[in-house]
């Protein structure tokens, strides 16, 4: 296969020579081969975009000050841009972070697109200004304005649905951005920029610059950003919100998960796999809000943990670019050492491996098999920490009221789920969860909601209104009371 090859960065509407000539190479995670390489971006890199961005949002005439019609026209070709890449975006995310292709097609050959459509026509359906009687005499109008340039970090395990979780408000919004792709994860980011510049968007509205840790924190402590949004490890966030905090610059942090799905001792299971499945496993498990902590009745336990192992054990694994693969290789080697390391770790704690807990017999490829423990309960390492890989952990419960506790033992609080056949009964013990977002009988982000997490799965919200509000700050003018 022929290599994917770039040699120049994008910022400030048009392709520029990087100010380093050090380069980053992306491998296969199914072949281990190297598939792709581009520019890896510098400080000066960096200092460009923020610039060009910069440039692009004080500009009196500029794009934050047209109005939300005019943006969505332009944000509508860029739809129609990514919509004509979406099987070519489709494919290279697979083919670098082992995503099976048919789940690449739904969220990252997709959602871009309606993303972009659904904030375009929250911003065009907003009120301009918010008329309020003042209880002194006078009015307050009450305005929202794009709060500037934003610092948008993404990781490898979702890229371009993550993306537009950030450009397509900040975007709609009027603001413009500086996006750092993840290392592993280039190669689709670059065709996204592609179709920027196809669609026509101002110079410097959007700027791609990848890079690793160190680059993204350049730009996070940025003196030119007025925003951070960022996607990706507990760890990490915790080091950007000090970063924020010191400078007393907004941020929104989506970060890690160890969300649970609750069965009810009414769960019809037949019915439930294939959602199930999706809830715990997709993606080769590399979703933060999968539900990996599965949480089942002591009189249905043993009927839970055998339906459980049948689902995991009948996954196909194999080439992520064939349809009928539901388990991809792990995006990294090292991503596969880490997850290796916890089911030796749920083997030495006394948990029962009911199936998987080992790699396929394929000839090459970073292949963890999906893999059930059971018999452990709430405290075992497996059951508290975010593995990021194809692990469950199924934990008996003797009420309701103990499942509860169970599901909200614990640091993280992004997901979850609920599973009835009494959905009314389902959705009230749902809204006693202690976590962002609940699914009951399923779990899907849907744009209408915000999506985000509490604990230590972060803060702020992306989807929704208040996804769009997120990119924006309030300002009031008082009027004086009438003569």
């Amino acid at each position: 296969m022929s290599t994917i090859d770039y040699s120049e960065l994008y910022y400030g509407g048009t392709w520029h020579q990087p100010a380093s000539s050090n380069r980053i190479e992306v491998r296969s995670p199914a072949t281990e081969e190297i598939i792709g390489s581009v520019p890896a971006g510098a400080s000066g890199d960096i200092d460009s975009a923020v610039s060009a961005a910069r440039l692009a949002f004080d500009d009196p005439n500029g794009w934050a000050s047209w109005h939300p019609k005019q943006r969505a026209e332009v944000l509508e070709r860029f739809a129609t841009e990514l919509e004509s890449r979406a099987a070519e975006t489709a494919r290279r995310v697979t083919i670098q972070n082992g995503m099976p292709i048919w789940l690449a097609e739904q969220f990252e050959g997709g959602f871009p697109a309606v993303l972009l459509r659904y904030f375009s026509d929250l911003m065009i359906n907003a009120a301009d200004v918010d008329s309020r009687p003042g209880m002194l005499g006078g009015t307050a109008l009450v305005s929202r304005h794009p709060v500037g340039v934003v610092g948008a970090i993404v990781p490898w395990n979702v890229p371009q649905a993550i993306t537009f979780l950030k450009l397509a408000p900040a975007l709609a919004a009027g603001c413009t951005v500086v996006l750092k792709p993840a290392e592993e994860t280039v190669l689709d980011a670059f065709l996204m920029a592609e179709a920027a510049l196809a669609a026509g968007l101002p110079d410097g509205v959007l700027n791609v610059v990848p890079g690793g840790r160190e680059l993204g924190a350049y730009l996070v402590a940025h003196p030119d950003i007025d925003k951070v949004s960022f996607t990706g490890s507990t760890a990490a966030g915790r080091t950007i919100a000090e970063t924020c905090g010191r400078m007393l610059r907004p941020v929104t942090l989506e970060l890690g998960g160890k969300s649970a799905a609750i069965m009810l001792d009414d769960v019809d299971l037949n019915s439930s796999m294939e959602s199930l499945f999706a809830a715990t496993l997709l993606n080769n498990g590399q979703i933060c809000w999968l539900n990996t902590r599965v949480l089942a009745p002591r009189t249905r336990y043993d009927e839970i943990v055998d339906a459980i192992t049948a689902l995991a054990s009948s996954l196909e694994i194999g080439d992520p670019l064939n349809p009928s693969t539901k388990i991809g290789p792990l995006v990294s080697s090292r991503q596969r050492d880490r997850v290796e390391g916890y089911i030796a770790k749920g083997k030495s704690e006394g948990a029962r491996l009911t199936t998987g807990g080992g790699r396929p017999s394929l000839a090459s490829g970073w292949f963890v098999e999906p893999t059930v423990f059971a018999d452990l309960d709430n405290t075992a390492t497996i059951a508290r920490e975010e593995i990021f890989g194809p692990v469950l952990s199924v934990i008996p419960f003797d009420d309701e009221a103990q499942a509860l506790s169970i599901a909200n033992d614990s640091e993280y609080g992004l997901g979850g789920s609920v599973w009835s056949a009494d959905v009314e009964r389902a959705s009230a013990l749902a809204s006693k969860v202690r976590s962002g977002t609940v699914g009951v009988n399923h779990y899907s982000n849907d744009p209408v909601a915000p999506f985000g997490g509490i604990k230590n799965s972060g803060m702020g919200r992306e989807l929704g209104p208040e996804g769009l509000h997120a990119f924006q700050h309030l300002h009031t003018v008082y009027l004086p009371p009438a003569n």
